[in-house]
């Protein structure tokens, strides 16, 4: 009977003293999760923001008060983030400016609930002050700057420089290109091709312009007969003066008593009809 009774005691002590642990661990405030605010860059009025990451709903929220000579908590508000879940959101206003960069630590506190507790950790905040004459000796180290991989970008400079020049290149044969073909297809064009080695006064220079003509009209044209060049072209009617006195020249010097005084420059006369001829180019 003695040997039951003491078993029965050791087995009432063991349970007694596995309930009371468990209520002590139960007391035991666990870490919390929280996103602390950066810890620099902070002068007076400015406000500090903690983010606790709820797992249950707490008894009651954290009082606005003053929680340091730094610092007063403002009233808290729960968030919910995309994510679905929740965050409580703290500030805190700094009220207080050092004479010097200093460091302060935003107070450790608790969130309850039944059964339950989290600890959120202190914060070590660096503050500036609003006018400061510090030699710079308490500054943090500056943070290390990660490389950026600058291999593509350069590869893309590369390929857009490459197409670039062969749009170029191509833009620059296309005119070449165009320019040739107009001097041996416009009858303007190839008539200033040949001026070009001629001396303007000469016969074969007037006649290279006659051609010229002839080819504009799709016929030979003589001074009589100048309206059908303008019904063909009209829009050499600008130069109608100047070509009227061509043709008046030419019939004189190839007809009549031979060159007459003041003649028609055919160079700037083939040159303007040039002109004309590549605006109105199909």
């Amino acid at each position: 009977m003695t040997c039951r009774t003491e078993i029965f005691r050791a087995a009432l002590l063991m349970a007694c003293t596995a309930i009371a642990t468990d209520a002590v661990a139960a007391q035991q405030p666990s870490p919390a999760v929280v996103e602390q605010p950066r810890p620099f860059g902070y002068v007076v009025g400015d406000l500090v923001t903690q983010r606790v990451l709820l797992n249950f709903e707490p008894a009651a929220l954290p009082p606005a008060q003053r929680v340091s000579i730094w610092f007063e908590r403002r009233p808290p508000r729960i968030e919910k983030a995309a994510d679905g879940r929740r965050w409580l959101v703290v500030d805190y206003q700094l009220i207080n400016a050092p004479p010097a960069l200093a460091t302060v630590q935003l107070p450790a506190w608790e969130i309850k609930a039944r059964g339950t507790q989290l600890k959120v950790p202190a914060a070590p905040i660096s503050i500036a002050p609003l006018i400061s004459n510090a030699s710079g000796a308490d500054l943090r180290p500056d943070r290390e700057v990660s490389l950026i991989d600058t291999a593509p970008s350069r590869t893309s400079v590369v390929l857009w420089s490459i197409a670039l020049g062969v749009t170029l290149a191509a833009w620059l044969a296309w005119v070449q290109w165009r320019n040739w073909r107009d001097s041996h297809n416009r009858p303007f064009a190839r008539a200033l091709y040949q001026l070009r080695r001629l001396d303007e006064s000469a016969p074969e220079a007037w006649q290279a312009v006659h051609r010229a003509f002839d080819r504009t009209a799709g016929r030979v044209l003589q001074i009589e007969t100048l309206p059908a060049l303008f019904e063909r072209a009209p829009h050499l009617q600008p130069q109608r003066a100047e070509i009227e006195r061509f043709f008046a020249q030419s019939n004189e010097r190839f007809f009549g008593a031979g060159s007459p005084g003041n003649l028609v420059s055919v160079r700037a006369l083939c040159r303007e009809l040039r002109r004309i001829e590549r605006q109105h180019a199909p």
